[in-house]
C-alpha cells in the first residue's frame, strides 16, 4: 500500500488537489474524491467519491488501495491519524494564502512526476495575478466585507482577503485574515457597521447566502452596501477552496462584484 513509485494512486480529501492533478494532466492517478470536489465538472462521473471534509470512509479509501492521500488542514487531523494508523501515506497541506496555493500546486506536480508542468502553471497564475492588479491600478478601491459564515459572522481568510486587494479593494477586516481558525475570524454585527463596507461578498461554505438576511440585520440599512444594494454571492467552490479556482474564476467574481454595475445583486458567479 504504502511506499511505491511511481505515485499511481491517489486519493484526494479536498478539491483543489483534484483540479490541480486534472489541469497537470494527471487525473488518471486519482482513485478516489471528496464529495465536495465538482472542478471540473466531470469528475463526480469519473471518480469515486470517499469522504466529506470532516469525515471519511476508512475502509473505502483502504478498499482503493492507495499509494497516497492528500488531505488540507488539521480539521481534517483525525482522518490523517487514522489512515497513518492504517499504513497509509498521507501528505497533508494547509495553505492558507496565495504564496501557500502556488506552493501546494509545484507540490503536487513534484510529488506525481510533473514538476515543469506545475511550474509553468504556477508562473501562469503568478502572471495572471500580476496583471489583474496592475488593471486595476488607480481605480476607485471599495472596502469590501467578506463573509464566509453568517452564525457566527466569519470574515474572509488569508487568501480571500489577497484576492480581494488584487481584484481592486480593500478587506475591512485585514487584521484577521491571518488567522488560520475560523473562531480567530470572527466579527460582530457592530464591527461590520463601523467598517462601512461598500461591497458585501458572502459565500456561506456551502450553505446558500439569502441577502434579505444581511440587510435586515439590526443597524445594518445604514452600511453603503446595504443601501447601494451591493450585496453579491460568491458560490463556495470558487472562492473557499484554496487551489486553482480561487485563483480564476472565484478572483474574477470578485471583480465582477467590485467593479461591475453598482445596482448589481445576487450571485457574482454560478
Amino acid at each position: 500500500m504504502a511506499g511505491r513509485y511511481p505515485l499511481e494512486r491517489i486519493v484526494c480529501l479536498t478539491e483543489e488537489t483534484v483540479e490541480t492533478l486534472y489541469l497537470l494532466g494527471e487525473q488518471d492517478r486519482i482513485v478516489g474524491v471528496s464529495g465536495y470536489a465538482v472542478r471540473p465538472p466531470q469528475v463526480r462521473r469519473e471518480k469515486p467519491r470517499v469522504s466529506a471534509f470532516t469525515s471519511a470512509d476508512i475502509p473505502k479509501i483502504l478498499a482503493l488501495d492507495p499509494d497516497l492521500v492528500f488531505t488540507f488542514s488539521d480539521l481534517q487531523a483525525e482522518i490523517v491519524m487514522n489512515l497513518i494508523r492504517e499504513g497509509v501515506t498521507v501528505h497533508a497541506f494547509n495553505q492558507r494564502d496565495i504564496a501557500g496555493i502556488l506552493a501546494m500546486i509545484r507540490t503536487v506536480g513534484a510529488l506525481v512526476g510533473a514538476a515543469d508542468k506545475a511550474e509553468r502553471l504556477a508562473k501562469n497564475y503568478e502572471a495572471r495575478l500580476r496583471d489583474i492588479a496592475a488593471s486595476v491600478r488607480g481605480a476607485p478601491r471599495p472596502k469590501v466585507y467578506f463573509e464566509e459564515w453568517d452564525d457566527p459572522m466569519i470574515s474572509g481568510i488569508g487568501w480571500v482577503s489577497e484576492l480581494i486587494c488584487i481584484a481592486g479593494g480593500d478587506d475591512v477586516f485585514p487584521d484577521k485574515a491571518g488567522a488560520k481558525a475560523a473562531k480567530d475570524r470572527i466579527v460582530s454585527p457592530e464591527d461590520v457597521v463601523a467598517a462601512a463596507p461598500d461591497v458585501i461578498l458572502a459565500s456561506w461554505c456551502g450553505k446558500k447566502v439569502v441577502p434579505d438576511k444581511i440587510r435586515t440585520r439590526p443597524g445594518w440599512s445604514a452600511i453603503p452596501a446595504v443601501s447601494n444594494n451591493r450585496i453579491f454571492e460568491i458560490k463556495s467552490p470558487l472562492i473557499l477552496q484554496p487551489g486553482p479556482a480561487a485563483l480564476t474564476d472565484g478572483l474574477d467574481a470578485i471583480i465582477a462584484a467590485l467593479h461591475g454595475a453598482s445596482q448589481a445583486k445576487g450571485d457574482a458567479a454560478t
